[in-house]
This record gives structure tokens, C-alpha cells and sequence, in this order.
């Protein structure tokens, strides 16, 4: 398993227009580029959250971009132009391991 200090870390990632593949020591999971937006925590999102307001994601949004910060996670740049959310490498497993006990 990769880690970095403590986290796992995937041991690829593969972005396509409805979001990402990870593979992980223990198997594959894909993550829907609208789970990913709903999920946001940039500022403004968690706020909207707070408020108890639902982050609207347009149907049919796509990943355009996902680029590393550091050893950490990756920025997410989706097709509504946002781009300020970081998803650490923590929450992309809870994610997946979230998605695949909804599958």
C-alpha cells in the first residue's frame, strides 16, 4: 500500500469527462464527476452546506482537469468553471469506500 505520512494513496488515477478511476491496493473505484462536485469543501461550498443550502451541480458536468497538490490530493477543475476545491487523498477513499457501499 502507498501512504503518505499515514494516508493511503492511490496507486493510479484516471481522469475521464465523468470523473475519476482510482485503483487502490485493495481494487478499483470509480468517483461520478457530480458526486465529486456535490462534495466540494471549498470555502464557499462548506458555507452553502452551513447554511443548510445543496451545492447545485448541472446535469451532465464533466472533470475537465485534476492536478496534484504536492503529495496531498488533487485540485478538481469541473465543466461549471469551478476549480477551488482540494479532495485530499483521505477523502477520496472515504468517497469511494462511501460509493461502494451505496453500489
Amino acid at each position: 500500500m502507498n501512504t503518505v505520512d499515514g494516508t493511503e494513496v492511490p496507486q493510479s488515477v484516471v481522469l475521464d469527462a465523468r470523473g475519476l478511476r482510482l485503483r487502490w491496493a485493495d481494487g478499483e473505484t470509480h468517483l461520478a464527476a457530480t458526486h465529486l462536485r456535490a462534495r466540494c469543501q471549498c470555502a464557499q461550498c462548506r458555507q452553502l452546506r452551513r447554511q443548510g443550502k445543496d451545492i447545485a451541480v448541472a446535469p451532465g458536468i464533466a472533470l475537465d482537469e485534476a492536478l496534484p497538490v504536492g503529495a496531498y490530493g488533487l485540485q478538481l477543475r469541473f465543466s461549471d468553471g469551478h476549480d477551488r476545491g482540494i479532495y485530499p487523498w483521505h477523502m477520496l477513499r472515504e468517497l469511494a469506500a462511501a460509493h461502494d457501499i451505496a453500489a
